[in-house]
């Protein structure tokens, strides 16, 4: 798994890599990292055999962002893009078949790796909930119904929003 992640984060950085004579504008920049972005959303998603869609969400609902570290009162950190607690560290290392501080340090600073360890959280939570996606949603976040309830809302009035942007973009 570190050997693929590793040939998609060279190809990402070979993708951002300019030279002089293309010089990009933030516009340009802006559009490749989007690329970039669901290229991993779709891989993952394909590999996890989870909706991309829901990853995409799921972005939006965690606000993270590269290098991002959230502390919670419980002592856990949530890392990156999608927000990935710090208790799936060991579990993601086995995983990728990596050490838990390259895992930690990928969680936090790859965005294609943070992507993937969270599909791959959502799928162990969508075989856990014998394929009910909603619950799977919630167990993401968490398995304490009243903060996995809160979670749900949270995703269901983001996911609407983008629908409804969605639907506007469209009829301009």
């Amino acid at each position: 798994m570190m050997k693929h992640l590793a040939l998609i984060g060279f190809s990402a950085l070979g993708l951002g890599l300019a030279h002089p004579c293309y010089a990009q504008t933030a516009q340009d920049d802006a559009l490749l990292q989007g690329q970039r972005i669901q290229a991993c959303l779709s891989a993952a998603a394909s590999n996890a055999h989870v909706p991309s869609g829901v990853l995409l969400v799921l972005l939006y609902v965690e606000d993270g962002r590269p290098g991002k570290i959230s502390t919670n009162t419980n002592g856990t950190v949530d890392l990156g893009p999608l927000q990935v607690n710090s208790t799936w560290v060991r579990k993601v290392a086995e995983h990728w078949h990596s050490t838990p501080q390259r895992t930690y340090n990928a969680l936090r600073d790859n965005v294609c790796a943070n992507i993937e360890a969270g599909s791959w959280i959502l799928g162990q939570a969508l075989a856990e909930t014998h394929g009910d996606l909603w619950q799977a949603v919630a167990y993401y976040h968490s398995h304490t119904p009243r903060y996995g309830e809160a979670y749900l809302r949270r995703f269901y009035h983001i996911a609407t929003d983008m629908m409804v942007r969605s639907r506007k973009g469209r009829a301009s």
